[in-house]
């Protein structure tokens, strides 16, 4: 099938990249000149495993990226929209974005003929598609939703750092159709896979989103208050956790303790729909205890060092690992943003480190110091906090021996070097 998809984020690169690969014709559409032009040359625009193979393998073939809405509009039979939905002030999803692209999808729409299905990929709240976009759409193109074209909500579950695989190895494909031959000719373009397609409606395809990821949040920050209660008691909570994930009710995955949770979904997706809640009336108490904790967490990180080395004024501070996870460059929500605001006040010397991250970090702090590896970083340092758990940083052994003090505070449990003064954010 002939695929058009809007936006060239993290979620539109590698839907596009995917769908070339599964033998899709692909048209991607963006307003960054730049981006459309490193997509064409098979340049990934983003740090993702598989991403750049994909691209170099299909630019210029499968795979174009334009400007030109009317050309992407006219010559494919289903547009994804796949924009960003950033976070206002109040925690709700800014919309003007999916806006611009919906009113440019609908004006391309006009003078095509036949059916053709806009997909809302981007995540949005429920009832967002049935109250927002399909009126806008149905504005913009003179034609009606359900009749002269589809609309269909498909979210994405992919993890950062993973996304390639994830897209290609799915659990769940969620299509949320306004009608059931929109719901079809979407479904057809993930015919190659085995995996189960569930059809519903719009409204709840978003919704199983959001709990999506709110519940694997809301998991991250129980394991890390008990963590918190464990380390007081004495107890190994990662020993808990262990024979806990053993239930299969339950299972093992996003139970390890740690500075809590980041990057572009979590955070977002649970803070609009503790704001879609409130907007209906509901006030959801568990919801907020997630954002509490994991706000909470990392700056426990701070209370830890200044127990072992007090006032931070002029120490020198390594902060190893800058992205939210490994396997990314992405530093939306990363744990190690708020422990480098809080060092800067406390008046500290930030020597930073990450294999992939720094550079988008210096957007957000110009001023701290940078290092080109993590022995760099800890070169005379009084102490390393350890915020990310890239595979390297748990071969560090001999570059711990550079550091003034020893002090190596680990809020990912990863490092393993001995003849340190060791301790554990939840351990």
């Amino acid at each position: 099938m002939k695929v058009s998809v809007i936006g060239l984020g993290y979620v539109g690169s590698v839907t596009a990249a995917c769908f070339a690969e599964i033998g899709h014709e692909v048209v991607c559409v963006d307003i960054d000149e730049n981006k459309i032009k490193n997509i064409n040359e098979g340049i990934s625009p983003l740090y993702e495993e598989g991403l750049r193979d994909l691209l170099l393998k299909y630019a210029g073939k499968k795979l174009i990226a334009t400007n030109d809405y009317e050309f992407a509009i006219k010559v494919t039979d289903v547009s994804f929209i796949c924009v960003g939905t950033p976070s206002a002030k109040n925690g709700s999803i800014d919309l003007s974005i999916v806006r611009a692209a919906v009113k440019s999808i609908g004006a391309a729409l006009k003078t095509k003929e036949g059916y053709h299905v806009v997909v809302v990929k981007s995540t949005v709240v429920p009832e967002t598609t049935e109250k927002f976009v399909l009126p806008i759409l149905e504005e913009a193109s003179g034609k009606i939703v359900g009749k002269d074209i589809g609309v269909a909500v498909n979210p994405e579950f992919l993890r950062e750092g993973k996304a390639v695989h994830d897209f290609m190895h799915p659990d769940k494909i969620v299509i949320g159709a306004i009608d059931r031959k929109s719901g079809d000719l979407v479904s057809e373009l993930y015919r190659t896979f085995e995996c189960e397609v569930t059809l519903i409606d719009p409204t709840t395809a978003e919704m199983i989103k959001y709990v999506n990821n709110s519940l694997l949040a809301t998991k991250i920050s129980f394991a890390n208050e008990i963590g918190n209660i464990c380390k007081k008691l004495g107890i190994d909570t990662y020993k808990v956790m262990e024979a806990v994930g053993k239930d299969f009710r339950i299972s093992p995955k996003f139970l390890n303790s740690g500075v809590g949770f980041g990057g572009s979904c979590f955070p977002k997706d649970v803070k609009a729909l503790i704001g879609k809640a409130k907007e209906i009336g509901y006030s959801p108490i568990l919801l907020e205890s997630v954002i509490e904790v994991n706000e909470k967490q990392p700056l426990l990180m701070i209370e830890i060092l200044q127990r072992k080395i007090g006032d931070l004024r002029n120490k020198k501070i390594a902060v190893l690992g800058l992205a939210f996870k490994d396997g990314t460059d992405d530093i939306r929500e990363s744990r190690a943003i708020p422990v480098i605001a809080e060092l800067l006040r406390l008046g500290a010397n930030i020597s930073a480190y990450d294999p992939t991250g720094s550079e988008k970090m210096k957007r957000v702090f110009p001023t701290i110091g940078y290092s080109r590896n993590a022995e760099d970083s800890l070169e005379g340092a009084d102490a390393c906090l350890v915020m990310t758990e890239w595979d390297e940083f748990t071969q560090l052994e001999s570059e711990f021996e550079k550091m003034k003090k020893k002090i190596v505070i680990d809020g990912r449990r990863i490092i393993k070097a001995k003849n340190i003064d060791y301790e554990g954010l939840c351990w």
